[in-house]
C-alpha cells in the first residue's frame, strides 16, 4: 500500500480533489480475460488521448437511486465509508459507465421517473451493486489543475445487458483488450498501476487495496 502525504510545498495551493468512481469491467468469455478501455478525446484539457476506464465525479443524484440489491458488507468495509456514501460511490461508477459507453450494469425494471442524471438509465433498469468489488483508490497529485479522489471498482461483464459499448464523445474509442494489449496503449500511470491490481484479482492473489497519494519522492509522481 502506498499511503503518503501530499507535496508539502503545494498543499496550500492545491485544488481540492472531487470524489469520483471508476468501473473496471472484465470479460471472461474468451481464451483470455479482456478489459474495457476508452480513449479520451483529444479536445479534453485533462488527460487528452489517454486510454482510461469509464468513470467520473460523484453527483448529488447518486445518493437517491432505487436499488435492486446492495453492496456486499465486505465492499462497504473495504471502502471505509458510511454505507450511504459507499453506495453513492458505486452508483457513480455505474452511471458514468452508462453515460460514457451506453452499457448497463443493472436489472430490467419498470420505468422510474427521474429528472436528474439517472433519468435515461432508470427508464428501464435498476442498478446492480452486489457484484461490485472495491480494489483501489488514488488521489490526483496536487500539481494538477483538476483533481479527483477516485475509487476503482471491479465487476464481471457477464452482468451487463449488452457487451457492445457506444461512446458519447468524451471517449472517442471504446474496445475490449487483453491485459497485454492494455499495457501497449497510451495509459495514465495510475491506470497502468490499477491494471496490475486487476491482474492480481483475476489470478486470485490480491494482497492489499492500494491507496496512492503522490509526493515528490513517490514512484508514481510522474502522473
Amino acid at each position: 500500500m502506498i499511503d503518503t502525504a501530499p507535496m508539502a510545498g503545494n498543499a496550500s495551493r492545491a485544488v481540492r480533489p472531487k470524489n469520483a468512481a471508476t468501473l473496471i469491467l472484465v470479460r471472461r468469455d474468451g481464451e483470455k480475460h479482456r478489459i474495457l478501455l476508452g480513449r479520451r478525446s483529444g479536445g479534453h484539457d485533462f488527460m487528452p488521448n489517454k486510454w482510461v476506464f469509464p468513470g467520473g465525479r460523484i453527483h448529488p443524484s447518486d445518493y437517491r437511486v432505487p436499488l435492486v440489491d446492495d453492496l456486499s458488507p465486505r465492499t462497504i468495509a473495504d471502502l471505509g465509508e458510511t454505507p450511504h456514501f459507499a453506495r453513492a460511490l458505486a452508483l457513480t461508477a455505474i452511471r458514468e459507465l452508462f453515460e460514457e459507453t451506453g452499457l448497463v450494469l443493472g436489472t430490467p425494471s419498470p420505468p422510474f421517473h427521474s429528472r436528474g442524471e439517472w433519468r435515461h438509465f432508470l427508464m428501464g433498469h435498476r442498478p446492480r451493486l452486489a457484484d461490485l468489488r472495491f480494489i483501489a483508490r488514488a488521489i490526483t497529485p496536487p500539481a494538477r489543475h483538476k483533481r479527483f479522489d477516485a475509487r476503482f471498482f471491479l465487476a464481471d461483464a457477464a452482468n451487463l445487458t449488452s457487451l457492445s459499448p457506444v461512446g458519447n464523445g468524451e471517449l472517442d474509442q471504446l474496445a475490449w483488450f487483453t491485459l497485454s494489449e492494455c499495457r501497449a496503449l497510451d495509459l495514465p500511470t495510475v491506470t497502468r498501476a490499477v491494471l496490475d491490481t486487476v491482474q492480481q484479482h483475476l489470478l486470485g492473489t490480491p494482497t492489499t487495496i492500494p491507496f496512492w497519494r503522490w509526493t515528490r519522492n513517490n514512484p508514481l509522481s510522474a502522473l
